[in-house]
């Protein structure tokens, strides 16, 4: 075995910095960072990554140690096999934080070669800042940080209109663009920058809405040193993933001849509108990990391992996604088939333990956003209620009893939802019950109590599984 420093002198290409990442996490580094390696070596692309230090007032030094080199262990399941295999990532050429020199930072902007813009700084990170008065200090938000980064850009480069940014940003929230460009407009107004930055941004500056999924484990604390005898290095900037990945980016055609994804096998899609594909991760991969908890938890199971490997719950899942979630989605028919057994294979992943009791968080919300539009969409296209999603609703409800066969379950929601189950099931009656949890337009958006047969058949379901 090679000693740490060894990997800082691995060989890399000198290459033009073309992408300005926010973000040093585990997420971005085993999925974007992960991708443009892939790009770098199979296509023209040549370029590298410069990362902005979203937190933190120092650069951490394993990055510098390292020379920025570090790999990435991709782990799992995958069209029936076990995938165990690892890359080295090579195509991050620096890192830097607007805190310890704001003025290299804005220097970056006048990099003629730069062509994009990738964050990962979290759902709370695309906000305005209203105590961000001055540009000439360093913003506290991300959104101020690249209005200033912009302007910065637009100033040197005189309005160049061939010099605009792609922006890609990988927050999980919704028309994440779109979100991210009403802010850095914001700035623009606040600071009185001048109508044609404005226009330069809105012409020649395209904020992508984006939809991400990897799970990234990051570091693997619990096998490092067997993973450091497969590369011969110590590596302290190491993650590990899932062989899955899944990247849409609402965006132009033009697009796809500067980032060349198509010519990789990426799992990565240029499209016109993202909602579809949204969709289809709420309502199949979500929405069956929802409906999959309290029915296997109240069976004694406790991860999703257990659960695709217990023959009721594995049959439960498939026939949930395939028979029940799929008919409800308007995707073509074998897209729909291939990316249901994607999310088979990542739930029979032998090298993520995954808790249902963590899957459970909230698991309220979860189900009115994920699973019950699936269970009224069904109704109305079959004429029936899905047998499988109506068993879950009744398994919900008797999990949030708490309790199971004198065993405490510990339940994660908000405090109101915990209180009002508390309440719900010192009643023995179980219309009664279901009466009162289904008219609770709090917890549902609506009056489920008024959809005729619904109570009936989650009620049947609810006697069956207290018996």
């Amino acid at each position: 075995m090679t000693n740490l420093d060894s990997i800082s002198l691995v060989q890399k290409k000198k290459r033009p910095v073309k992408v300005l990442q926010f973000g040093t996490g585990n997420f971005l580094r085993g999925f974007a960072d992960w991708m443009i390696e892939i790009l770098n070596e199979k296509t023209d692309f040549d370029g590298s990554i410069h990362i902005i230090q979203s937190h933190g007032k120092s650069i951490p030094e394993d990055f510098v140690r390292q020379n920025f080199n570090y790999h990435v262990f991709v782990r799992g399941f995958q069209n029936g096999n076990v995938v165990d295999e690892y890359k080295l990532i090579t195509s991050i050429s620096g890192i830097s934080n607007p805190n310890l020199d704001y003025g290299f930072y804005l220097d970056l902007a006048k990099n003629p070669d730069l062509e994009f813009i990738i964050s990962n700084t979290t759902e709370a990170g695309i906000v305005f800042d209203e105590k961000d008065t001055d540009p000439q200090k360093v913003p506290a938000s991300f959104p101020g940080k690249l209005a200033a980064l912009l302007y910065e850009r637009f100033t040197f480069l005189e309005g160049n209109k061939t010099k605009g940014l792609t922006i890609l940003p990988c927050e999980l929230i919704e028309n994440n663009g779109d979100k991210l460009k009403e802010n850095v407009s914001r700035y623009a107004v606040l600071w009185n920058f001048p109508q044609e930055f404005i226009v330069w941004l809105d012409t020649t500056c395209t904020f992508c809405n984006t939809l991400v999924d990897r799970i990234v484990p990051g570091f693997p604390k619990e096998n490092f040193e067997e993973l450091e005898k497969k590369t011969g290095f110590v590596d302290h900037l190491a993650v590990v993933a899932e062989p899955y990945h899944f990247w849409a980016i609402e965006g132009p055609e033009t697009l796809k001849f500067i980032f060349q994804t198509e010519k990789t096998g990426l799992n990565v899609h240029i499209v016109k509108d993202l909602q579809p594909y949204r969709l289809r991760k709420v309502r199949i991969l979500n929405g069956a990990h929802t409906a999959m908890v309290p029915v296997a938890y109240l069976k004694g199971i406790r991860t999703v391992g257990e659960a695709i490997e217990d023959t009721f719950t594995s049959a439960f899942i498939s026939g949930t996604i395939f028979k029940e979630i799929i008919p409800t989605l308007d995707l073509p028919q074998e897209e729909l088939e291939q990316f249901a057994a994607e999310v088979l294979d990542r739930f029979r992943n032998p090298f993520i333990r995954h808790e249902l009791i963590s899957i459970s968080l909230n698991s309220i919300s979860k189900f009115r956003v994920r699973v019950l539009p699936t269970i009224l969409e069904y109704h109305s296209r079959i004429g029936q209620f899905p047998e499988n999603l109506i068993r879950s609703f009744a398994d919900l409800i008797r999990f949030f009893k708490g309790n199971i066969n004198g065993e405490s379950i510990p339940l994660k929601d908000e405090p109101a939802v915990l209180e009002f189950f508390e309440k719900v099931w010192k009643n023995e009656n179980k219309e009664d019950i279901i009466e009162t949890v289904f008219s609770n337009k709090d917890l549902w958006g609506m009056d489920l109590s008024q959809i005729p047969g619904l109570g009936a058949k989650v009620n049947h379901y609810l006697k069956i599984d207290e018996n």
